[in-house]
Protein backbone atom coordinates (compact mmCIF):
# COMPACT_ATOMS: atom_id res chain seq x y z
CA UNK A 1 0.00 0.00 0.00
CA UNK A 2 1.37 3.59 -1.40
CA UNK A 3 2.25 6.41 0.81
CA UNK A 4 -0.56 8.21 -0.15
CA UNK A 5 -3.39 5.40 -0.32
CA UNK A 6 -2.40 4.96 3.82
CA UNK A 7 -2.70 8.98 4.50
CA UNK A 8 -6.56 8.97 2.69
CA UNK A 9 -7.27 5.72 4.73
CA UNK A 10 -6.39 7.40 7.90
CA UNK A 11 -8.12 10.61 7.15
CA UNK A 12 -10.98 8.72 5.78
CA UNK A 13 -11.11 6.54 9.73
CA UNK A 14 -10.33 9.97 11.66
CA UNK A 15 -13.80 11.49 9.68
CA UNK A 16 -15.61 7.95 10.24
CA UNK A 17 -14.96 8.23 14.08
CA UNK A 18 -15.54 11.33 14.08
CA UNK A 19 -18.91 10.98 12.43
CA UNK A 20 -19.84 8.13 14.63
CA UNK A 21 -19.41 10.44 17.71
CA UNK A 22 -21.26 13.11 16.59
CA UNK A 23 -24.32 11.35 15.64
CA UNK A 24 -23.90 9.56 19.39
CA UNK A 25 -23.29 6.06 17.52
CA UNK A 26 -20.89 3.31 18.88
CA UNK A 27 -17.41 3.11 16.76
CA UNK A 28 -16.82 0.15 15.57
CA UNK A 29 -13.68 -1.77 16.67
CA UNK A 30 -10.66 -0.75 14.47
CA UNK A 31 -10.43 -3.54 12.22
CA UNK A 32 -13.85 -3.09 10.78
CA UNK A 33 -14.04 0.74 10.69
CA UNK A 34 -10.25 0.03 8.47
CA UNK A 35 -12.37 -2.27 6.26
CA UNK A 36 -15.27 0.62 5.65
CA UNK A 37 -12.68 3.26 5.28
CA UNK A 38 -10.50 0.89 2.36
CA UNK A 39 -14.15 0.96 0.49
CA UNK A 40 -14.76 4.30 0.78
CA UNK A 41 -11.65 4.95 -1.08
CA UNK A 42 -11.77 2.33 -3.07
CA UNK A 43 -14.99 3.71 -4.56
CA UNK A 44 -14.12 7.56 -3.69
CA UNK A 45 -11.21 6.48 -6.55
CA UNK A 46 -13.71 4.64 -9.59
CA UNK A 47 -15.83 7.86 -8.28
CA UNK A 48 -13.48 10.11 -9.17
CA UNK A 49 -12.07 8.94 -12.69
CA UNK A 50 -15.41 8.72 -13.43
CA UNK A 51 -16.74 12.59 -12.62
CA UNK A 52 -13.67 14.10 -12.85
CA UNK A 53 -13.98 14.94 -9.29
CA UNK A 54 -11.89 15.42 -6.00
CA UNK A 55 -11.31 11.92 -3.81
CA UNK A 56 -11.69 14.27 -0.61
CA UNK A 57 -15.58 15.38 -0.89
CA UNK A 58 -16.57 12.25 -2.08
CA UNK A 59 -14.63 10.31 0.85
CA UNK A 60 -16.89 13.36 2.74
CA UNK A 61 -20.01 11.98 1.17
CA UNK A 62 -19.57 8.45 1.14
CA UNK A 63 -18.99 8.52 4.81
CA UNK A 64 -22.24 11.15 5.42
CA UNK A 65 -24.18 8.09 3.67
CA UNK A 66 -22.38 5.15 5.44
CA UNK A 67 -23.22 6.52 8.65
CA UNK A 68 -27.29 6.73 7.52
CA UNK A 69 -26.83 3.13 7.02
Amino acid sequence: MGFIRRQEIQLTIKFLVWQYQKANIPVPEHSAIEQQAGKIVDDAHCIARERGSNVLSIIKELASDLKKK
